[in-house]
C-alpha cells in the first residue's frame, strides 16, 4: 500500500525549495556547541591508554606514577573498573579482562582535573603484557577463511542463479579480473567525543553520535539502569560517515569515569586512536568475472569478495551484493569470504558494500566494454533489467538510463574518441571515463511529535540527528508542506534520547524515515486544528505519530537510487600524478527536498570518491600490528584544489512507492561510482589498466614505464 500523498495546498516554502540552512549562522559564528564543548561545573579530563601489543594478555598495570602526578584523580583498569551488563556490540565491553585481541584496544583510563594532567598520566601508566602471535594481513587463500551465512545489513552471504560456470565457459567474450581496496578511514572533521555526568543516579551524555537513541538503550543495558534514566544528547554533529553510527568506546569510557570519580567527565578521542577504536572500511580482494555476448548483453555474473573482521566481532562488508540487482544476469554468483584477524573491529563508512562493490563491478564493466569494443554508456544501457534481477521483483522507480543519458549530454561524452592513450597536452595525457551508481532505499520506524501553540507557531519534536546534511532544514520544509503554513513558522528540537525516538542518521535512511513520521505528526495535527473550534487552549495542541504500522509489511517493491557519474583526468607520464580536471554526476533519488542540501550531499561524495580512488587507503603493519597511517598528515584526504570543477544534477523522478514525500536517501550514492569513473578515466588516458587502489604516483608511474599490456616499455614519455 502506498503512503498517502502531501495534502494539496499553498505553502510558501514548498519541497525542493534551497532553503538555508538553520544552524548555519550559530556554526559560523561558533555558538553551536558540539559534544566536547559542554563543559560542566567540577568536570574532569579522561585519556584512554591503547594496547602496544598487537595481540596478548595483560599481565600487570603499574599505576602508582600516575596517580602520584598532581590533579590525578583515578586510573581505571580492569581490575578496577565497573562490571558492565551485556552489550550487543563487544568493541564496547571495555576494562572487563586482561585480553588485548588488537593494537590500539583501550587497556586503561587516566582521569585527572586538566586535559594535559590526564594525558600526562596516562603516558606515566605502565603496562607488561604477555604477547601471542597475530596475524593482520587478508590474504584470499588464508586457511581461516569462511563463508559467512549474511553479511552487512543481514544480507545472505552467498547467492547463485542459474549455471554460471557453465554459461561463463560459453560466453565467446569474457572478463576475469581483481580488484583490491585497502582500509579506508571514515575521519570526520570531529574527532569522537563524550562528555558524561550522573546526577542522583541519571546519566546525561553528550555524545558525538550519529543516533542518541542507539546510545541511550546500549548504555542504559551496560550499566543496568532503564532507558528512562540515560539522556544522550547530540545535538550538533561534525560527520560522522558511519563510524558515529553506533556508540564507540569514548561514551561507555566518559560514563564509567564519571561513575567511577563522582564528577562529570569529559573524553575527546585523539585523531591518531581514531582508525583503531571507531572501527573502519574493511580492505576488499575482489574478483569479478563477466560474460557476454557480441551483443554486450550478459549472459555471466560472478562476484566474489574476500575480506577481513577482527576476533571481537564479526562485520562482512557487502561489496557483492550491488551486483545482484544492477544488470541482466541470468546466470549469477555473488559469494562474500571473511577471515577473522587480530585487527580493530571494522564498520560502516560511507556506503558500505556499494563503495568497494560497485567500484570493482563497473571497472569490469568498463573492461567489457573495451572487449567488445561498445561505448561504455551504451553497454550499461544495453544491460538495464526489466525487474531487479536477484529477487524479480518491479523497481518502484529506476532511471538508471535517464541518468547516464543525461550525464552523456551534460558532459560531452558522444565528442569522445574512445581510442586510448591518444589525448595529449606535453607531458600530460587526457581521459573519460563513466561509471554507474547505486544505493538502496531504506526506511525505518521513526516516532513524531508536532505542536500548535497559542500564539500561531508550531513545534516538531523527533530524535533526528544532523550530521552536517540539513536535517533541521528539511523537515522543516517537510512540516511546512504537511502543515501548510510558512516555514518560519515551525521550530524543530533534534537530537536528544528524551525526544521521540527515531532512525539513526545512517544508511541514507534519515530523512526519509523521519520525514514520514514528521509528516505523519503534521498532518494529524492539521486535521485536529481543521476540526477544532474557537482559540488553542493556552498549552496548544498536540499531535504524535509514528510509522511502524506502515513499515511493518515491508514494500513488495526494489527500491534503490541510481546515479552516472563520469569523470575527466590528467596523468602526468613524468610524476605519475593523476589529477581530476572535471567530475559530473547525475542521479536519479526522488524527489529532492532541498536542493542547495541535496547538492552539497552530492559534490560531498563525489569528493569522497575521489578521495577513494587516487589517495586515501592505509596499510596494517605485518609486524606491530596496526595501521600506519593514522593522521591526517599520513592518510590524504581530498582537498579543494583536488577538485577543480565538480557538478551534480538530478532527474525530477516521481516514485509513489517510498514515502509521504516521494524521496530517497541522497547522502551516499555520490561516493558509489566516483572511483570506478575515475580509474576508468585512467585507463583511457593511458591504455594501462590499474586495479589496485589508490592510484598514487608510484603505481602509476611503474605500469607507464611497462606499457599498456606490460610485455615492455611504453610511449608515454616518462624518464
Amino acid at each position: 500500500m502506498s503512503p498517502a500523498p502531501f495534502p494539496l495546498g499553498p505553502t510558501p516554502y514548498p519541497l525542493g525549495a534551497p532553503l538555508v540552512r538553520r544552524e548555519g549562522r550559530e556554526k559560523v559564528t561558533g555558538t553551536a556547541r558540539y559534544a566536547a564543548e559542554h563543559t560542566p561545573p567540577g568536570c574532569a579530563y579522561a585519556w584512554p591508554v591503547p594496547a602496544t601489543v598487537a595481540r596478548g594478555r595483560v599481565t600487570a598495570v603499574d599505576t602508582a606514577a600516575a596517580l602520584a602526578l598532581p590533579g590525578v584523580r583515578a586510573v581505571l583498569t580492569h581490575e578496577n573498573a565497573l562490571r558492565l551488563g551485556e552489550a550487543d556490540d563487544p568493541t564496547l565491553s571495555l576494562l572487563q579482562d586482561d585480553r588485548v585481541p588488537h593494537r590500539g584496544w583501550y587497556v586503561a583510563l587516566a582521569v585527572a582535573d586538566s586535559l594535559e594532567a590526564a594525558r600526562a598520566a596516562a603516558d606515566a601508566v605502565r603496562v607488561s603484557y604477555a604477547p601471542e602471535p597475530h596475524d593482520v594481513l587478508l590474504t584470499t587463500g588464508h586457511p581461516r577463511m569462511y563463508e559467512p551465512e549474511t553479511a552487512n545489513g543481514g544480507h545472505p552471504g552467498t547467492r547463485e542463479r542459474g549455471d554460471f560456470e557453465q554459461a561463463f565457459a560459453a560466453a565467446p567474450f569474457t572478463v576475469d579480473a581483481t580488484y583490491t581496496v585497502p582500509p579506508l578511514h571514515n575521519h570526520p572533521m570531529e574527532p569522537h567525543a563524550s562528555t558524561a555526568r550522573w546526577t542522583d543516579g541519571h546519566l546525561t551524555v553528550h555524545d558525538s553520535s550519529q543516533g542518541a537513541t542507539k546510545v541511550c538503550e546500549d548504555l542504559a543495558a551496560l550499566f543496568r539502569i532503564d532507558t528512562s534514566e540515560v539522556t544522550v544528547v547530540s545535538e550538533h554533529v561534525g560527520g560522522g560517515f558511519g563510524s558515529k553510527g553506533t556508540p564507540r568506546p569514548q561514551v561507555v569510557l566518559a560514563a564509567m569515569a564519571a561513575h567511577h570519580t563522582g564528577r562529570p567527565v569529559k573524553l575527546s578521542l585523539a585523531r591518531r586512536e581514531m582508525p583503531a577504536a571507531v572501527g573502519h572500511r574493511a580492505p576488499t580482494v575482489q574478483r569479478v568475472r563477466l560474460g557476454a555476448g557480441a551483443d554486450g548483453v550478459l549472459t555471466a555474473v560472478a562476484h566474489e569478495v574476500a575480506t577481513h573482521t577482527s576476533t571481537v566481532k564479526e562485520f562482512v562488508e557487502q561489496a557483492a551484493v550491488p551486483a545482484r540487482v544492477m544488470y541482466t544476469s541470468p546466470n549469477s554468483r555473488t559469494v562474500h569470504r571473511v577471515v577473522p584477524l587480530d585487527v580493530p573491529s571494522p564498520s560502516w563508512m560511507r556506503a558500505p558494500g556499494e563503495a568497494p562493490g560497485m567500484y570493482a563491478l563497473e571497472s569490469a564493466m568498463d573492461e567489457l566494454a573495451v572487449a567488445l569494443d561498445i561505448d561504455p554508456v551504451d553497454l550499461r544501457i544495453r544491460n538495464e533489467p526489466d525487474t531487479e534481477p536477484d529477487s524479480d521483483r518491479a523497481f518502484s522507480s529506476r532511471h538508471l538510463v535517464g541518468a547516464l543519458r543525461e550525464g552523456a549530454e551534460r558532459f560531452g561524452w558522444q565528442s569522445r574518441d574512445p581510442r586510448p592513450a591518444v589525448r595529449r597536452e606535453g607531458d600530460l595525457l587526457l581521459g573519460t571515463g563513466v561509471a554507474a551508481a547505486t544505493y538502496p532505499v531504506l526506511i525505518a520506524p521513526s516516532s513524531a511529535e508536532a505542536h500548535a501553540a497559542a500564539d500561531g507557531s508550531y513545534r516538531i519534536r523527533i530524535n533526528a540527528t544532523d550530521i552536517g546534511t540539513g536535517a533541521r532544514t528539511v523537515l522543516a520544509q517537510v512540516a511546512a508542506a504537511a502543515l501548510a503554513v510558512p516555514e518560519d513558522l515551525i521550530r524543530i528540537e533534534i537530537g536528544s534520547s528524551d525526544l521521540p525516538p527515531a532512525m539513526l542518521a545512517g544508511g541514507s535512511a534519515g530523512t526519509a524515515s523521519w520525514g514520514w513520521a514528521v509528516h505523519r505528526a503534521g498532518t494529524e495535527l492539521r486535521a485536529r486544528l481543521r476540526d477544532h473550534v474557537g482559540p488553542l487552549p493556552a498549552d496548544g495542541l498536540t499531535a504524535a505519530a509514528d510509522t511502524r504500522q506502515e513499515l511493518a509489511a515491508g514494500s513488495p517493491y526494489a527500491r534503490h537510487s541510481f546515479g552516472a557519474t563520469f569523470a575527466e583526468v590528467q596523468v602526468d607520464t613524468v610524476t605519475g600524478e593523476v589529477r581530476v580536471r572535471r567530475l559530473l554526476g547525475v542521479y536519479a533519488a526522488g524527489r529532492i527536498l532541498n536542493s542547495r542540501t541535496a547538492h552539497s550531499q552530492f559534490i560531498g561524495g563525489m569528493t569522497m570518491g575521489l578521495g577513494m580512488a587516487l589517495m586515501e587507503g592505509s596499510g596494517l603493519d605485518p609486524v606491530f600490528g596496526d595501521f600506519a597511517e593514522r593522521d591526517l598528515a599520513s592518510y590524504h584526504v581530498p582537498a579543494c584544489a583536488d577538485v577543480p570543477r565538480i557538478e551534480a544534477y538530478w532527474l525530477d523522478e516521481e516514485d509513489p512507492h517510498l514515502n509521504p514525500m516521494g524521496s530517497k536517501g541522497i547522502g551516499e550514492i555520490g561516493i558509489v561510482g566516483t572511483a570506478a569513473a575515475l580509474t576508468n578515466a585512467v585507463r583511457h588516458a593511458t591504455g594501462v589498466r590499474l586495479r589496485d587502489l589508490p592510484l598514487t604516483p608510484d603505481k602509476v608511474l611503474s605500469r607507464l614505464r611497462t606499457g599498456p599490456d606490460g610485455a615492455g616499455p611504453g610511449d608515454f614519455g616518462g624518464p
